[in-house]
């Protein structure tokens, strides 16, 4: 049982830590003053450059397909790469992506919209949360009512990340309530925002925030429609899937740099005469969060191997997605209570952590859901205990 790196995934990790070391984290500063000033971190022009500049260290398009012009990784070396954008708190992301259902579309949608949303000249939303339906997102209420050629959406999407700044969206609307979403009654639509949709941002606890899309007769043609008619509710777990090892994977770089801090901290800071590492109460934080992280560590790579191996990742994703979430909240949590009170103000990046992680328990499948897959999986005899090992 190997579980060392190749010598390419090696490469191409240190390569993309480089690249974040130095071209995003001299940023931080500067993010944290505009966050003072309720500005983002990155303007739209500011996070375009830095992605072009990535481009030029070869990194573009971590999960395109090469016929698009992207890199094509591997699931493990997509998380091994996000989990080095995650060391940083400024917002960023490699350029060159497309939401992933956006590759069922025809020619023509794919020319109107996939294309232009890997060259970044579009911008996507995918809309599927509603202020009813977020765990249970197959009582979806947004309604699209067939008039001749075209498609009339009423309803209200909430939470949608991009929803500010996207100039289309993926909306997963109900076609057919009497089937209902899960059985075919939901579909995904191709919606410009020159359709007729307005958005409204919604203030949240991290920096920036998501937004509410209002659909008020907005009329999109048929030839918008996304896949199949009825096959809206299984795109829309397909986008949320790919989620569940990506985002543990960025809680890995936010625990294993706010951890550095902390064993810096512990081994500079002096409180009646000695070093505050010298103490049982700090070494045993510093103990269980490294422990905590390393275990968080392997079930995510677990996950992305799984997929890599083209076996139904929903099991291991859940279980990554539920540990490295929870993880992330306590070791940020403890990483600030080694701090006192400095990790408290806002000169440190710790509080702006400790706001951010905990999105990460709630956003594409809270703790809640990914509980319930675990033990539906177990109870139904879709996996058994010890995984792959059994």
């Amino acid at each position: 049982m190997d579980f060392s790196l190749s010598d390419e995934e090696r490469a191409i990790r240190d390569t993309a830590r480089q690249f974040i070391s130095r071209e995003v984290m001299p940023l931080e500063q500067e993010a944290l003053r505009r966050e003072r000033a309720h500005r983002p971190g990155l303007e739209p022009g500011e996070l375009r450059e830095l992605q072009l500049k990535a481009k030029k260290f070869g990194f573009w398009g971590l999960s395109t397909p090469a016929e698009y012009g992207g890199m094509d990784l591997s699931a493990v070396l997509q998380s091994l790469i996000v989990t080095e954008v995650g060391r940083t708190f400024v917002q960023f992301r490699f350029g060159g992506e497309a939401d992933n259902i956006l590759y069922f579309g025809n020619d023509e949608q794919k020319r109107e919209y996939l294309l232009p949303t890997i060259e970044g000249d579009r911008i996507s939303c995918f809309a599927i949360t509603e202020p009813g339906a977020g765990s249970d997102a197959a009582n979806i209420k947004l309604s699209a009512r067939r008039d001749g050629d075209d498609w009339v959406l009423n309803g209200e999407k909430t939470f949608i990340t991009n929803g500010n700044d996207a100039d289309f969206a993926i909306v997963v609307a109900v076609t057919d309530p009497e089937k209902g979403a899960r059985r075919g009654g939901a579909t995904a639509f191709l919606v410009d925002r020159a359709m007729g949709w307005r958005s409204e941002f919604i203030q949240t606890m991290g920096e920036g925030g998501p937004a509410s899309l209002i659909f008020e007769d907005v009329r999109v043609p048929q030839r918008n429609i996304l896949g199949e008619l009825g096959q809206g509710f299984e795109l829309g777990m397909r986008w949320i899937g790919k989620g569940r090892y990506l985002i543990p994977s960025a809680a890995i770089g936010i625990a294993e740099r706010a951890l550095s801090m902390a064993l810096e901290y512990a081994n500079s800071r002096e409180t009646f005469g000695r070093r505050i590492g010298e103490n049982q109460a700090i070494q045993w934080m510093l103990a269980d969060s490294e422990v905590e992280l390393e275990a968080a560590r392997w079930l995510v790579l677990r996950a992305a191997w799984a997929v890599d191996q083209g076996e139904d990742p929903r099991h291991t994703s859940s279980m990554a997605k539920l540990y490295g979430a929870g993880m992330v909240n306590r070791v940020v949590d403890r990483v600030l209570q080694i701090h006192g009170g400095m990790g408290y103000t806002r000169e440190l990046p710790i509080e702006r952590w400790y706001r951010q992680v905990r999105l990460m328990r709630i956003y594409e499948g809270t703790d809640e859901m990914q509980r319930l897959i675990i033990a539906r999986d177990l109870l139904r005899g879709y996996t058994k205990i010890g995984g792959s090992l059994a």
